[in-house]
């Protein structure tokens, strides 16, 4: 492989600059500009010296093959964070033979080719570098620990054992066989089955966790909804007025929420309307609210929510400083009763959050899906007689390959330059 190197933290001014240079020249390369190198895995302060003379006084770092990121040799020059420095250090190293820019990805890609990594871990790395809140962090460093693909393999052992107890009986056909396997397979089938379903049943809310939870704040005209909004985004996000229809469409603020990424919607106000604009945002309102993750329907006294609340929805009386502060009401003016309102918000979330599995992206979710429904096929035919036994193992090897494809052994050639596209030069 070429030999390639980027700067691997942000661009412009800092402390302290990474230089990263990954490949079979890496070592050599960073030795014509420092004259000698430290030992692996030991810092040591050199001075970098290229055609222009002086570029910097460095720490440089060492990793062999096989024990880096990448899989390969690879070298990293600390700098000071510069931007002309920076520059003159990439220049020097372009102008080596053998060495050449690193493209979008191209680290994490041959540490995935190298088998340093698979491709489950890759897509949690990605979502570890996007991640804006706690819950992000947990969740993307989970997947990135590998605990997916060794979910996975467990997985994939078991239907192995599976097919090849089940290819035994093929292989013996005229002979007699003393054990009737069927039991240990369907054991092993239904070990695996249910793996599969806590994952599958689990990644709506993963993939929640990753783009974020949708709370839609409903209810009648003028009742303070988009006061609300903006008492909890801490900012003017939404035109008030006392008159009623003023929300129009629908207003969209991403906060974080204990740790949980939130989008809160402030939605038209539900009413009949004969204005034409209005009857649109109210029939955007509604479709919104009733895709939300919850919804916090505001009311008036006396009256009912807009329409039927589900048993994990909120209920609050609006305006309290206007009708009066008392218990479950809320007032985006005065700021009464905002912080239990945003508790009951936390509480339910995290419920859902806690519901979350390891599969964080769509694809995870079809592999496994495919997987299960292969496994479901084979336990039905084991279950019949005189199902021919080769068709079970089919499904079974059909089982394997899904698998597989979750973390990225087959059938992933046209996913990797969309995920790696998302990198930065350096990663």
């Amino acid at each position: 492989m070429d030999t390639i190197f980027a700067l691997a933290t942000a661009p412009g001014k800092s402390g302290v600059a990474i230089v990263r240079l990954s490949g079979p020249e890496a070592w050599e390369a960073v030795r014509r500009l420092a004259g000698t190198l430290p030992a692996p895995r030991v810092a040591g302060l050199r001075r970098l010296t290229g055609l222009v003379g002086h570029l910097d006084e460095a720490l440089v770092l060492l990793f062999e093959a096989g024990a880096s990121f990448t899989g390969e040799a690879v070298a990293e020059l600390h700098l000071h964070g510069s931007t002309a420095v920076i520059a003159s250090v990439l220049s020097e190293l372009g102008n080596q033979a053998g060495l050449r820019q690193a493209d979008p990805g191209e680290f994490t890609r041959r540490a995935l080719e190298n088998g340093c990594l698979d491709l489950s871990q890759v897509e949690g790395l990605a979502d570890l570098i996007d991640a804006e809140t706690e819950a992000q962090r947990r969740q993307a460093q989970r997947v990135l620990s590998g605990e997916l693909g060794r979910h996975a393999g467990d997985w994939r052992r078991d239907l192995i054992r599976a097919a090849a107890l089940i290819e035994a009986t093929i292989d013996f056909a005229d002979e007699e066989v003393p054990v009737d396997v069927s039991p240990e397979v369907l054991e092993l089938l239904s070990r695996v089955q249910s793996g599969l379903r806590k994952e599958i049943d689990g990644a709506s809310f993963a993939e929640r966790v990753r783009s974020g939870f949708e709370v839609a704040i409903v209810g009648a005209p003028n009742v303070g909804k988009s006061t609300l909004l903006n008492a909890l985004a801490g900012r003017d996000a939404a035109i008030t007025s006392e008159v009623a229809g003023t929300t129009r469409d629908v207003i969209e603020v991403r906060m974080d929420l204990g740790g949980l990424p939130v989008t809160i919607l402030d939605t038209a106000g539900l009413r009949e309307t004969s204005d034409r604009v209005e009857a649109i945002g109210v029939e955007r309102a509604r479709d919104r609210a009733e895709a939300a993750d919850l919804r916090i329907f505001l009311v008036m006294p006396g009256d009912e929510p807009a329409f039927p609340p589900i048993p994990e929805d909120i209920v609050v009386v609006g305006k309290a400083d206007v009708t009066g502060e008392v218990a479950g009401s809320v007032s985006g003016v005065t700021g009464h009763g905002l912080a239990e309102l945003v508790d009951s918000v936390k509480n339910r979330l995290s419920v859902l959050a806690a519901r979350s599995g390891l599969a964080i992206r769509e694809r995870h979710r079809v592999a496994m899906v495919r997987a299960s429904g292969h496994i479901e096929t084979a336990s039905d035919g084991m279950k019949i007689e005189g199902i021919m036994p080769e068709l079970a193992a089919e499904e079974l090897r059909s089982a394997v390959r899904a698998l597989d494809s979750l973390i990225g052994r087959v059938d992933v050639e046209m996913l990797l330059d969309d995920i790696f596209s998302s990198f930065c030069i350096g990663k």
